[in-house]
């Protein structure tokens, strides 16, 4: 086991929020490379059924010519909200503030568009509040791609 290394793992999943298959390549930590298990270091920018800190199985594939994602292991119980601004006068880093007060790490992509990873430890009601209040605002569209057991309610 080496706590140091990080590979990169090709993604392949279909979404039902983009009605499509969606290809990703994300950083993982390496558990044990013998048995395929790897730690989802970064958040899903597209992917759904996935979240930062889930364990998962993976295994070169001859085809994509690098390892690529088969399954879940094990949940991180952390959730991923993929959100979209509306407002043209939002701007990014204004309305990823108060998530990052919330506990909640964020990376934009753009100017329009940012995931946002919501720890398990992080009171997803607080979350989920603000999200609709920037909602009924039209300032964003939001899905939870992927909403943990321990933020469900």
């Amino acid at each position: 086991m080496n706590d140091d290394k990080h590979v990169k793992v090709l993604f392949r999943v279909y979404s039902n929020i983009l009605e499509e298959i969606t290809v990703e390549t994300m950083w993982t930590k390496v558990i044990d490379e013998v048995q395929g298990l790897y730690e989802l270091n970064n958040i899903p920018f597209y992917l759904p059924i996935i979240a930062s800190g889930d364990i998962i199985f993976a295994e070169f594939d001859e085809d994509e010519k690098m390892l690529t994602y088969r399954e879940t292991r094990e949940y991180s119980g952390n959730s991923t909200i993929h959100v979209i601004l509306m407002d043209d006068t939002a701007e990014l880093k204004n309305i990823g503030k108060p998530f990052e007060e919330l506990g909640c790490n964020w990376e934009g992509m753009g100017n329009k568009y940012f995931a946002v990873d919501v720890p398990v430890s992080v009171d997803y009601v607080l979350v989920k509040a603000r999200l609709e209040e920037l909602k009924q605002q039209d300032i964003i569209g939001y899905a939870e791609s992927c909403l943990s057991e321990e933020h469900q309610y």
